[in-house]
């Protein structure tokens, strides 16, 4: 399946207009989030693996926010439980019709896709919840409901994985950590422009949160360990255990 180069915010726009996951996005989304999450790829392999270590006979696996299931389909490779169903879920109809065009060339992946808003889904019988830099989009006020939607799904035992782009609550570490996503950014070839353009198209949708936040509200809705596993400058991934 062919991708483009992300080149969205490439030139001045009058009006940026608030992101969304659209047909334009997922043209060039591979390259999009490659260039500006740190540390995508080793996330994406080790969802997997962690999904192989926490998969359990007759279960269900959720990847909640899936895009184009680039974790989905790690965790498929990774799984070897007996009858483990993986559901992806997106609430993007363009994300979950190039998911669904994909897996046509992949033999018996298994997946399945649907097209929802993943606060209306239930989840039940889960070994193993995938939220991949999913949480932030969803208001403020909707996640603890989520959350606990989530937990109680969860079988004894169960994973959850929450990977988020993280606020810091001192103001020193915040700024610095700004300052290298976006010197990370400009070593992955985005101009300044692009950057900022970015930026303003991101601010009110994609709401980030510091690790304590986190931390507090998982374990208010029963998460019994919740611990930051991996950590690029201001990106994350956290592991919760029922």
């Amino acid at each position: 399946m062919q991708f483009s180069k992300d080149s969205i915010y490439a030139n001045p726009l009058g009006q940026v207009a608030a992101f969304n996951f659209d047909e334009a996005v997922v043209d060039v989304f591979p390259d999009m989030i490659q260039r500006s999450v740190p540390g995508y790829s080793a996330m994406i392999s080790a969802i997997g693996l962690l999904a192989g270590r926490f998969g359990q006979d007759n279960s269900y696996c959720y990847d909640l926010g899936c895009s184009l299931g680039a974790a989905s389909l790690a965790m498929r490779q990774q799984i070897k439980a007996e009858n483990c169903q993986i559901v992806a879920v997106d609430n993007s109809e363009a994300m979950v019709s190039r998911f669904r065009s994909g897996l046509q060339a992949i033999p018996n992946a298994q997946i399945d896709v649907q097209c929802a808003d993943i606060r209306d889904i239930e989840i039940v019988n889960a070994s193993v919840v995938v939220l991949n830099f999913t949480l932030q989009f969803i208001p403020i006020e909707d996640r603890e409901q989520l959350l606990a939607k989530i937990w109680q799904g969860l079988l004894p035992g169960g994973l959850l994985i929450l990977s988020e782009k993280l606020a810091f609550d001192d103001d020193k570490q915040h700024e610095l950590q700004m300052d290298m996503h976006h010197l990370f950014k400009k070593a992955q070839g985005y101009s300044d422009m692009e950057i900022s353009q970015k930026r303003t198209a991101l601010e009110n949708v994609l709401i980030a949160e510091s690790f304590a936040t986190h931390r507090q509200r998982l374990s208010k809705v029963g998460f019994s360990s919740v611990e930051v596993w991996f950590q690029y400058f201001n990106f994350a991934s956290m592991i919760a255990l029922k």
